[in-house]
């Protein structure tokens, strides 16, 4: 994703803190994961990436100025709820 800033909600900080996930690894998966959602809102999208072996989820929103994203979330996908490659949810 093409950010010429990126800023963190509280929300989004809490959420690292709380599940170990550190900055440069948010920054990494933003730069080079794959978007695998566009949300209805138009901008926001779910980007997959990896800390290692570990999977991590990272919700961006693009701001109305210029290229700044805000991290929404993040966290580490549920493997009942996202298929093995983490791309998409199972189907109940």
């Amino acid at each position: 994703m093409d950010c010429s800033e990126v800023k963190f909600s509280g929300h989004a900080v809490q959420r690292m803190f709380e599940r170990d996930i550190p900055k440069a690894a948010i920054m990494a998966i933003i730069n080079n994961g794959e978007i695998i959602q566009h949300y209805p809102s138009g901008v926001s999208v779910l980007i997959l990436g990896f800390a290692g072996n570990r999977p991590l989820h990272v919700v961006v929103a693009r701001l109305p100025e210029g290229g700044t994203c805000l991290v929404v979330t993040t966290y580490v996908p549920d493997p009942q709820i996202w298929s093995d490659d983490y791309r998409s949810r199972r189907t109940p």
